[in-house]
């Protein structure tokens, strides 16, 4: 199954899936509005703002499964990132990313490994999945990788659909 066949909905609850941004970079990330690591939001969506004329989307996955540090309704949380980070990327409904009821999109996207060979559970929030234009995963950034940091934003340059295309 392509990840693009996944089944997910909007943080409203309205059916969709990758297929929507197919043929871009994508960015996943589960994300808290709760979290030490919150202000990455900041970050992500400066990624947004540089990268999206270019075929690039951030993916925001709300996700409970830390310390409970998203414990929002979809309104309380579109409102938060909306107001607090001028978030304008896709929100996702709350995901469950390790676990038993993890999500599909998680079981495939967690069997990639990081930079030290290390695939698994997601450790925390905002750890960052990288999805080339071609829908293959290019790459995994733990959460402490700051959106902005060298590492990532070189990634996310080398799998930006090409220019011609």
């Amino acid at each position: 199954m392509s990840l693009y066949d996944i089944p997910l909905r909007t943080l409203n609850g309205e059916p969709t899936s990758l297929a929507d941004h197919r043929g871009k970079a994508l960015l996943v990330v589960n994300v808290a509005s709760k979290c030490g690591l919150t202000p990455q939001y900041s970050g992500l969506e400066r990624l947004q703002q540089r990268y999206a004329d270019r075929g690039f989307s951030v993916l925001g996955f709300p996700s409970n499964q830390f310390a409970g540090q998203e414990p929002g309704s979809a309104e309380e949380i579109s409102t938060f990132c909306s107001t607090t980070y001028g978030v304008s990327f896709p929100l996702f409904e709350k995901t469950d990313v390790n676990g038993p009821d993890r999500h599909p999109l998680y079981a495939e996207l967690t069997r990639t490994a990081d930079s030290a060979g290390e695939a698994g559970d997601v450790q925390w929030n905002f750890e960052k999945f990288l999805i080339g234009a071609d829908g293959t995963v290019a790459g995994r950034f733990r959460p402490r990788t700051e959106p902005e940091a060298a590492e990532l934003t070189e990634a996310i340059e080398a799998v930006l659909p090409s220019r011609e295309a």
